[in-house]
């Protein structure tokens, strides 16, 4: 099967698949204390800054959590966007593991603003309302819109003047680094990022996510409430070989770009054939559109996707590292058939 549903129905890029099978050979000491791991965490030192601290977990929504649950109390808030990760498939998973609040901003691009943030910068010091302590955005967004650097700086900036922090949900930070062509600092701590969610699931790798503090204060008690999650992983040596797989000769930009760049070919091959009203920029390796009822329901009978919006016929179409133009050329033939 050849799947148009998420970046997480593709496989593991063999060079992954390699690293865990030469670090299957022989014993190592359990819990991140193998050489593999001390590697790999200084790895992200190199990427990203002597001063981070990093921490390894199963996935995605444990990395969110740990990191939420890191930078706020029970009476706290966190400002995210209504369409984000934690507002709508994590669950409930933020708000029961932190005892925090989620306060959902209406967007029109799955993008945070200043201005959208603002109205809910307000009761500081008032016991009868929670306390807004941290802001989370995603980079790539779940709509596939992509963060510049400014715009990430404004809200830092905005939110840093009121004692907050700023959490970024990087399941999809290799596309978006592509998009951008920017380095992976340039994009997070250079912006005022304060604590990161680092994916690499999405992008090749078989399992295991990535906390990266940038703040010594919050870096300070992560691996006791990673324990307390229950995201310490005994033989971590399978999650560190895989970064430093995924690091080594780019392996990481070679994936995203080509996911991207089978993103924009769809795009463009849609539109050749109709004129097909999409919803959302494509700045990564997402695509939501509009098509009529008949069209979507003919095309499931032969392509894996997910329709985003029932009440406006709005489908998604996911693009992976490993989408080929074949891939892409056998989806349009579809398109083509049923028009």
């Amino acid at each position: 099967m050849r799947s148009f549903g998420s970046d997480n129905h593709s496989g593991v890029h063999r060079d992954i698949l390699k690293s865990l099978n030469d670090t299957n050979d022989n014993h190592q000491i359990a819990y991140g204390d193998d050489i593999w791991t001390k590697k790999a965490e200084q790895k992200f030192k190199e990427i990203f800054g002597d001063n981070v601290e990093t921490f390894f977990v199963f996935n995605g929504t444990g990395a969110n959590v740990i990191s939420l649950k890191t930078t706020t109390n029970t009476f706290n808030s966190i400002i995210a966007a209504d369409t984000a990760h934690i507002c709508v498939d994590e669950c409930g998973a933020p708000e029961y593991f932190t005892g925090a609040s989620v306060k959902a901003v209406k967007t029109s691009n799955g993008k945070l603003t200043p201005e959208s943030i603002k109205p809910l910068l307000s009761g500081f010091g008032f016991e009868h309302h929670s306390q807004p302590k941290v802001v989370y955005i995603s980079q790539c967004t779940e709509l596939g819109t992509v963060y510049t650097c400014e715009e990430i700086k404004a809200i830092a900036e905005l939110i840093h003047s009121h004692n907050m922090y700023l959490h970024m949900d990087g399941a999809r930070i290799a596309n978006a680094a592509v998009c951008l062509n920017k380095s992976f600092k340039e994009i997070t701590v250079d912006c005022g990022v304060d604590i990161l969610s680092f994916g690499g699931t999405k992008n090749g790798m078989m399992i295991g996510e990535t906390v990266v503090s940038f703040r010594k204060e919050l870096s300070e008690n992560l691996k006791y409430i990673r324990k307390q999650l229950a995201q310490l992983y005994s033989k971590m040596r399978y999650v560190g070989c895989q970064y430093l797989s995924y690091f080594e000769n780019d392996l990481w930009f070679r994936n995203a770009s080509n996911a991207n760049r089978m993103a924009q070919l769809l795009r463009k091959s849609l539109l050749e054939i109709y004129n097909f009203d999409f919803t959302q920029n494509t700045d990564a390796n997402i695509l939501l559109l509009k098509m009529n009822k008949e069209m979507i329901d003919k095309l499931l009978k032969k392509h894996f996707f997910y329709i985003w919006n029932e009440e406006i016929n709005e489908i998604r179409l996911v693009t992976s590292w490993d989408t080929t133009e074949q891939d892409i050329n056998d989806f349009i033939s579809s398109v083509r058939e049923i028009l």
